[in-house]
């Protein structure tokens, strides 16, 4: 082994510079902390020049950047008990990035030969160890920033609605802390790069067999450092049922508990040391059991009476002529529903134009937050079923909700409509867009403006067969005036379920469609 020194050797003993001649091992000089600290943030600087952590943290800045600044408009009406754990996703390539890099810089003594120079420097090997796990803190503090930013950005939009948890929001850092930690570790236990790769090619494995065996358990899912469980639309933040801060506290624990392991193995046997990693311990045990068990039996109630019986937990306020009814964090979105109401309405002929409605805000039966249900139709007389997401195409679905109460008088009604008044209907919904063709496409759910394809609703949608969207569409070509003035007038024969597709165009003024002999068939 040749023991000429390097620059990476220089490195390796933190003290650029230092004479490797010496005979032999130099005192402290009274200050080990700020000795240790200088080494820390020579090694973060360092880490910036691995290509995976120079490439995948502007990735990150990038891919938050392009969410925020080019998102739909879905975005404008963030439910901020979502993108506090929305924000737990993006910094997860920055932490295996870490990792990797981490235990990589860690083990450069190894590959470069210079090992040997440590008996003859001022820092022993446990604070170099933890110079090096405190050189992953800069990229934590970083994503933290970035974090923070995120969940501010979407708070301050006028349409959010909804609470934040600093404990969600805390994840992200903590996931990258404990990455850095667990390429410390690593370096120590194994001290070859190889180990990286197979650790997580193994925690993957390790993770489906877990999941197979224990059915996917809550408590197994709460182990690993981020569980996001998106797929179900916002819910009440009260109804979440995620132990956030006990699975902060978790990390927190697991961060101190892998450090003070990592500090152990290189020779730390202080006894402040010892008693630091007992403490992490004991904090990782409790935050494990606390996150564990699952959903409570109170708050599957709580689930079970907001699908079911939502108006004993809502308020309502009337706007207009019409009441609108909402959990408590949506009350602010009554103004933008009141909106689409109104619209539809100025459409509408005979006593439809001055329909006293129900807007009721509902969400499905949940047994978890992966699962998407749909929400039934109620047989409830004038009440409009309106969903907890807002924004994007969810004013268009409502608009056609409203539009069915007002034409057959309950949403239940609409289930097997197969007549003319899904024309009536389509109009109320979409004639007074600025573009009623795009808008078409916007709410159907083949984005198509031809032929058959199901309109959808907060509810099961509305089916429109191929001579209907034909005679919609030549709707949408009219002036809007004519087309209104010929609705109004021809209210209660276009709203009836005995008119055919054909007398619906002659009312209309357009040309009928070719005739199939089934209205309810394509052609």
């Amino acid at each position: 082994m040749s023991t000429s020194t390097t620059p990476s050797a220089l490195r390796d003993a933190g003290t650029e510079g230092a004479d490797p001649a010496m005979d032999g091992p130099v005192r402290p000089d009274g200050r080990p902390a700020a000795a240790v600290l200088a080494l820390a943030r020579f090694e973060a600087r360092e880490l910036l020049h691995h290509i995976p952590v120079f490439v995948f943290l502007p990735l990150y800045f990038g891919f938050t950047g392009w969410q925020l600044f080019a998102g739909d408009a879905a975005g404008d009406y963030p439910v901020l008990q979502d993108v506090d754990r929305a924000t737990q996703s993006g910094p997860l390539f920055l932490a295996v990035a870490l990792l990797a890099c981490v235990n990589r810089t860690v083990l450069r003594s190894r590959r470069n030969g210079t090992d040997g120079h440590f008996d003859v420097l001022v820092m022993e090997p446990w604070r170099r160890t933890l110079a090096h796990a405190l050189s992953v803190v800069p990229y934590a503090v970083v994503t933290a920033l970035v974090v923070a930013f995120e969940f501010t950005w979407a708070a301050l939009k006028p349409g959010a609605v909804g609470h934040g948890s600093v404990a969600e929001l805390a994840v992200g850092p903590l996931m990258v802390l404990l990455t850095g930690v667990i390429g410390v570790l690593l370096a120590r236990l194994i001290p070859y790069s190889l180990a990286v790769p197979l650790l997580v090619v193994g925690a993957f494995f390790f993770a489906v067999l877990v999941a197979a065996g224990t059915n996917d358990g809550h408590w197994q899912k709460w182990l690993w450092p981020t569980v996001s469980e998106t797929g179900a639309p916002p819910l009440p933040s009260d109804l979440l049922g995620r132990p956030a801060a006990w699975h902060a506290l978790y990390l927190v624990g697991l961060v101190g508990l892998l450090l003070g392991a990592a500090v152990l193995l290189s020779g730390g046997r202080a006894r402040r040391v010892k008693a630091l990693t007992a403490l992490a311990l004991a904090v990782t045990v409790a935050g494990a059991a606390g996150q564990s068990p699952g959903d409570s039996a109170a708050l599957a109630k709580a689930r079970t009476t907001a699908s079911r019986t939502p108006e004993k937990v809502q308020s309502c306020a009337p706007h207009g002529r019409s009441t609108y009814c909402s959990f408590p964090e949506w009350s602010g979105q009554r103004a933008d529903w009141a909106e689409v109401v109104e619209r539809v309405q100025s459409l509408a002929g005979g006593a439809a134009g001055g329909e006293r409605l129900t807007v009721r805000q509902r969400v499905a039966d949940i047994s978890d937050l992966t699962s998407d249900a749909a929400l039934d139709p109620v047989r409830t007389p004038r009440q409009v079923t309106v969903g907890t997401e807002w924004g994007g195409n969810q004013p268009l679905k409502f608009a056609v909700a409203v539009a069915s109460v007002l034409v057959a008088g309950n949403e239940n009604a609409t289930v097997e409509m197969c007549d003319a008044r899904v024309v009536t209907i389509m109009w109320l919904a979409l004639g007074a867009e600025s573009d009623p063709v795009t808008a078409l496409g916007d709410v159907r759910l083949d984005d198509s403006v031809e032929g058959s394809a199901l309109a959808l609703t907060p509810t099961d949608g509305l089916s429109m067969t191929r001579g209907q969207t034909t005679v919609v569409r030549e709707l949408f070509e009219r002036p809007r005036y004519g087309v209104t003035a010929r609705v109004k007038t021809h209210w209660s024969e276009l709203t009836s379920p005995k008119t055919s597709l054909t007398r619906a165009a002659e009312l209309l003024g357009v040309a009928a469609p070719k005739a199939t002999g089934d209205e309810c068939a394509d052609e």
